[in-house]
Order: structure tokens, then C-alpha cells, then sequence
């Protein structure tokens, strides 16, 4: 099983990775540095630099219905921001 999970293509990433050569990754929540680190190299080929990590909590929510208080969450998930060496680029848009 990979430790990438799929990359974050929204506009703050896509700015990021256009202006700074970084590129953001939603990766497994016990996934490491090290561990992100070789499987971005071994999946797209590049070298990496520096990888910085997010664990993003849950989002808990209460809903008040007819059937009385319902409660929920979201899934923690964990997000990986790779910075790549100078002159390498991931083409995230024709690997899909």
C-alpha cells in the first residue's frame, strides 16, 4: 500500500507549487518524513529537498433534528507539503 495517498490540487497548493516548487500530498496518517519523503521520489522520480507535515484534526458537527441531536465528525487526515530541489517540477495534471 502506498503512503501517498493524492495530491491537493487547490489554489493555494497550486500557487505554492507554482511560486515556491512545493507540492502538497494527502499522505497516511502514520506516515513519517522519511517514509513521505521516498515515496514521492520513488512515485514521481524527483529529489526532494524538505518535507513538512500537517495533521489536520477532525470537524465535529451537531445537527438538531426531529428525531432528537444527531453528532458527527470528519476523518483526521494528514497533509505532506514537498519541496522539490531547483529545476525539478511534478506534472500532477497528465498523470491522472
Amino acid at each position: 500500500m502506498s503512503i501517498l495517498i493524492k495530491p491537493i490540487i487547490t489554489e493555494k497548493a497550486t500557487t505554492n507549487s507554482e511560486l515556491n516548487n512545493c507540492f502538497t500530498f494527502q499522505v497516511k496518517t502514520k506516515a513519517n518524513k522519511v517514509e513521505i519523503k521516498k515515496a514521492v521520489e520513488a512515485a514521481y522520480g524527483v529529489s526532494v529537498e524538505k518535507v513538512r507535515t500537517i495533521n489536520v484534526r477532525p470537524d465535529r458537527s451537531t445537527k438538531f433534528t426531529k428525531t432528537g441531536i444527531q453528532h458527527g465528525k470528519t476523518n483526521a487526515v494528514k497533509k505532506a507539503i514537498v519541496q522539490l530541489a531547483d529545476g525539478e517540477v511534478i506534472d500532477l495534471y497528465t498523470n491522472m
